[in-house]
């Protein structure tokens, strides 16, 4: 059980809420917290004071002001108009990771929200409810409103939900659980749908995927090493010494740590290996300090209330700003496309060198000719890594205004977090073709004189893939190298 405060979930907890079904619980304190914003939104209605979003339209309409007793209809039409995404689904695993960051933004207890709504959020999550939430509809400020306005319909009773893997409506999912319907209060639909976190949703889960692949990489690199009987020169540590960049000083030491014991490595008789092993402390050493670039910003997001206004019961004041802006979220998700990119075009180069390696048969596989072997493995990843590039293209360096021009700066990071989701899952099947390929050059070598780590991995790699002896149904390997990259299997080990 995890405890949500609004201040201190971690990636590693939220990872084990989205996709260990780990239940969550909330702080009293923060429970506290909701209830002495909600108290002030009560005041301010009372008192007729005119704040936005609680008594007035929004956007363009902020200059209308709204009767007491239209508040109600108002946040509920605000949900059903804004309600307006359209496309595929989002990734269950995102939809989740939206649902938690909503609800633990909330509880910062700076929204207006009774605890109520807290509540009702944390039993949907618990109870694994996945909103159906349309992919496309954000430009990332003022917050993700299409997309959350989706999720928000549920506590009303209203939109789409996976329970149990069956597609519900709102009621019906609702009915299941045994709850009714809620009826908002002032601010209450603002403050669900004024918020980054499909944004971040998204962008966390490929943040997931990209730690995992760089992991990948590095083993995939020292299996190449191994292969191609590489020279492990650049690797040494005084290199970093007069270069020190952390992350290149990191990944040389993972990677001597991988082929510690090796007598398979520095038998090539060409001084200089190509980049992609040569440099491979460079390439993903820079790859991981973009890693955690990004992981600092997600952090921040993750545990940030991003609404407006804002209420502070203390000074019993509502701030109206920009905290729903994602312009931060954007530009860390547009780093992670990029880098995650990065990895995948520097695997496919492993995998080209490998292939066409002079000490290894071509495409390795005997009877060249007769057998095509892995050639057209590199052509897939090849694809992909062409579909990176453009995938990579900056969504946040544009805006397009909205709202009648109030909204006139957007930061599209729901753009950038859809285009980095599409990268990692391409980097993703990449990643399974070059532990194939990598797999196999190692076939025309004595697994006994691998250093331990890489075979141990190598061990388990073979008991899902046999060598590839002759030519066979190509695309079922893959699969099988795609599920061992997805369950962490090999670098578990």
């Amino acid at each position: 059980m995890i405890e949500l405060d609004g201040h201190h979930l971690s990636l590693s907890d939220a990872e084990r809420v989205v996709f260990g079904n780990e239940p969550v619980s909330l702080s009293p304190k923060a429970l506290t917290a909701v209830e002495a914003s909600a108290r002030l939104v009560e005041g301010i209605v009372a008192e007729g004071q005119r704040v936005y979003g609680i008594n007035t339209g929004f956007g363009k309409l902020s200059t209308a002001v709204i009767p007491p007793e239209k508040l109600e209809e108002l946040q509920l039409n605000l949900l059903r108009s804004h309600a307006a995404g359209v496309g595929e689904p989002l990734p269950p695993e995102a939809a989740r990771a939206a649902l938690l960051f909503r609800l633990n933004a909330l509880l910062r207890g700076h929204s207006g929200v009774r605890p109520i709504i807290v509540e009702r959020l944390q039993k949907l999550l618990n109870a694994g409810v996945v909103p159906v939430i349309p992919s496309q509809g954000s430009v990332g400020s003022s917050g993700d409103l299409a997309p959350l306005a989706h999720l928000a319909l549920l506590l009303v009773g209203e939109g789409e939900a996976l329970l149990q893997g069956e597609r519900l409506s709102g009621a019906e999912a609702l009915a299941r659980l045994g709850l009714e319907p809620l009826k908002l209060a002032p601010k209450e639909g603002l403050a669900l749908i004024n918020g980054t976190q499909v944004s971040l949703g998204l962008g966390f889960c490929a943040f997931v995927q990209a730690e995992n692949l760089w992991e990948h990489a590095l083993l995939v690199t020292a299996w190449a090493y191994e292969a191609a009987g590489a020279h492990t020169a650049p690797l040494d540590p005084r290199l970093g010494e007069v270069h020190p960049h952390p992350g290149q000083r990191l990944a040389a030491e993972r990677l001597r740590a991988l082929l510690e014991g090796s007598r398979l490595v520095d038998r090539n008789p060409d001084v200089q290996d190509p980049y992609s092993l040569r440099c491979a402390p460079q390439v993903l050493g820079a790859v991981r300090e973009g890693l955690q670039f990004v992981e600092k910003t997600l952090e921040v997001e993750v545990n940030s209330a991003t609404d407006n206004p804002l209420l502070f019961p203390d000074s019993r004041e509502a701030l109206s700003g920009g905290e729903f802006h994602g312009e931060t979220l954007a530009l860390a998700l547009e780093v992670l496309g990029l880098v995650t990119a990065q990895l995948g075009g520097f695997l496919e180069r492993q995998i080209a060198y490998l292939l066409e390696h002079p000490d290894l048969p071509p495409f390795l596989v005997r009877e060249g000719g007769l057998h095509s072997g892995l050639m057209i493995a590199q052509y897939t990843a090849a694809s992909l890594v062409a579909e990176n590039k453009v995938l990579a293209h900056p969504a946040v360096v544009d805006s397009l205004p909205t709202s009648g021009g109030k909204e006139d700066y957007n930061s599209l990071a729901s753009v950038a977090a859809w285009k980095v989701h599409r990268i990692a899952q391409n980097v993703e099947k990449i990643a399974a073709i070059a532990l194939l390929v990598a797999g196999q050059a190692l076939s025309f070598s004595d697994a006994g004189r691998m250093a331990p780590t890489t075979r141990r991995a190598y061990a388990r790699f073979r008991e899902d893939i046999p060598p590839w002896v002759r030519d066979r149904f190509l695309h079922d390997d893959i699969e099988k190298a795609l599920n061992l990259v997805r369950n962490r299997e090999l670098i578990s080990l």
